[in-house]
């Protein structure tokens, strides 16, 4: 990967572009995290530095605004907006340090939030203007439940404006089960989970001509969350029937997979589902919910392991007088988590092949 010649921290344009093509090319992804607060970011950075490999870290809107903090209203997304930037500007401070290179990204934005994408787009403009590159690397946008036509021109327009200030666009087509960040699919017809070479030749083709960075979360059966999927079956040979049906009309060869491939709904799937996905083009992996429970592990094992230190500021098993602050300083059981959490990034970097490739 020297070759590419990427620097350590958040990179943008024709980085990411080369970065997710040589990924693409050498059959591994990166994992998507969502991170929700410094904490969660750092554990992640630490993760990437310890298993020498790039990493993408992401916002969702609630991730955002829970950033910003809860008593910011968010009626008019000013929080999630608020939110996103500073995630954005605390992590293009810090990256750096990590040595690592870094896709710094938004999560899945429906139709209803569009005006959280417009507001983060609005900064990177105005940081392109001033810097010369946007605040961020990416972006999602996610009209997954508006009608393939709506899908396709409303996301043609984003890219427009992506394009003009080189960040790369993710989008989705199919439906994405189990439930995120407000939006509910647990009871939708089963065979809305997967989408049609057709549709994924449609999007190719009407947004390959205003720029080549887009990927596309294509549904091959996905989940979000932890959830029994009842008749669902995850297919990503299905990924790969759609790249051969794009190479087709591109007269390319069957093996040429042209289009970038997103994995969403990641959380619980086994590691042969996750090479067999990859092997079709998927170059980066959402994961959120494993994380939150990784996170969740290392503060609950902390407290139950010291909980008799853990009751008053002073006294515990030591002596009467003895005192706790070494046990409930925050720096101390908030690195457990990130701990467990960095563990459980580390191993989801060897689990997509992605770790030592720096």
């Amino acid at each position: 990967m020297d070759s590419l010649g990427l620097k350590p921290g958040v990179i943008y344009g024709e980085d990411v572009y080369k970065l997710l093509s040589y990924a693409k090319k050498n059959g591994f992804a990166l994992p998507a995290v969502n991170v929700t607060s410094s904490s969660t970011a750092i554990a992640t950075l630490e993760a990437a530095r310890e298993a020498k490999s790039p990493i993408i870290l992401q916002t969702s809107n609630g991730g955002a605004a829970f950033f910003a903090g809860k008593a910011i209203s968010n009626s008019n997304q000013e929080a999630s907006i608020a939110g996103a930037i500073a995630a954005a500007h605390f992590i293009r401070s810090v990256a750096p340090l990590y040595g690592i290179p870094v896709i710094l990204h938004s999560d899945h934005c429906a139709k209803k939030l569009l005006p959280w994408l417009d507001g983060m787009l609005d900064a990177d403009e105005a940081h392109f203007k001033q810097h010369g590159t946007p605040l961020f690397s990416s972006h999602m946008i996610d009209l997954s439940e508006e009608d393939l036509k709506t899908n396709i021109e409303t996301t043609a327009k984003y890219l427009k404006r992506s394009a003009a200030v080189n960040l790369w666009l993710e989008m989705e087509v199919g439906i994405t089960g189990g439930e995120e960040d407000g939006v509910n699919n647990e009871d939708v017809d089963n065979n809305s989970l997967y989408t049609q070479p057709e549709d994924i030749w449609a999007i190719y083709e009407t947004l390959s001509p205003i720029s080549k960075m887009f990927s596309i979360a294509a549904g091959f059966g996905n989940v979000h969350g932890v959830y029994q999927p009842g008749n669902v079956k995850l297919r990503p040979d299905i990924l790969g029937k759609h790249q051969e049906y794009v190479a087709e009309k591109l007269s390319q060869t069957a093996d040429s997979k042209p289009v970038f491939f997103v994995f969403h709904g990641g959380s619980g799937s086994s590691k042969d589902e996750f090479k067999k996905a990859i092997s079709y083009g998927v170059v980066k992996v959402n994961l959120d919910t494993d994380l939150q429970w990784a996170y969740l592990v290392g503060h609950r094992d902390f407290i139950l392991t010291n909980i008799e230190y853990l009751k008053t500021q002073v006294g515990n098993p030591e002596g009467a007088g003895k005192p706790n602050k070494k046990k409930y300083d925050p720096r101390v059981w908030v690195r457990a988590g990130e701990q467990t959490m960095k563990a459980r990034v580390v191993e989801a970097l060897n689990d997509f092949d992605a770790a030592g490739k720096l």
